[in-house]
């Protein structure tokens, strides 16, 4: 063995790994724009009624592109933000719908997260759970409320 390896990494069994010596930094943070944008585009997906592999196949990306621009973990570039608009059948701009005003309050301060509930009926559970209880007739899809009722004031 050379002399220059350290012997605390040569057959060492109880040496730790590199990310548990704190070597690797934490991923940064995602952008609060990068994430209000991606959820207008999931929004706007679901909405069109495609699937990522769907608007993917579309814009030639990925369904884990897709993915990646929806939870904000990649930006999108401007050429593909707009190509994404055209085959969504919106205006860039709809992508940046509820941010604050320029000047208004600083970007950094938190932006006004989608509703939680538009977020879950964006979400295909959401969706699913829509499409059901709009199948029943309106008597059933009223007694359906009282149990959630119910059952959201047992489980607080």
């Amino acid at each position: 063995m050379d002399d220059r390896v350290p012997k605390a990494l040569i057959g060492n069994p109880q040496r730790q790994s590199v990310k548990s010596m704190g070597v690797i930094p934490d991923t940064p943070s995602i952008h609060p724009i990068d994430r209000h944008v991606g959820q207008q585009l999931r929004i706007i997906r679901i909405h069109s009624n495609l699937s990522q592999t769907e608007l993917g196949k579309l814009v030639n990306l990925s369904y884990q592109q897709i993915q990646k621009y929806e939870s904000g973990k990649n930006r999108m570039s401007a050429s593909v933000l707009y190509e994404i608009a055209n085959c969504l059948n919106v205006p860039v701009s709809r992508f940046y719908d509820g941010l604050p005003q320029l000047g208004s309050e600083p970007v950094n301060s938190g932006l006004p997260e989608i509703d939680e509930r538009i977020a879950y009926l964006a979400t295909s559970e959401g969706r699913r759970f829509v499409e059901e209880i709009l199948r029943l007739p309106p008597r059933l899809r009223t007694r359906a409320f009282a149990l959630i009722q119910v059952l959201t004031v047992d489980a607080a």
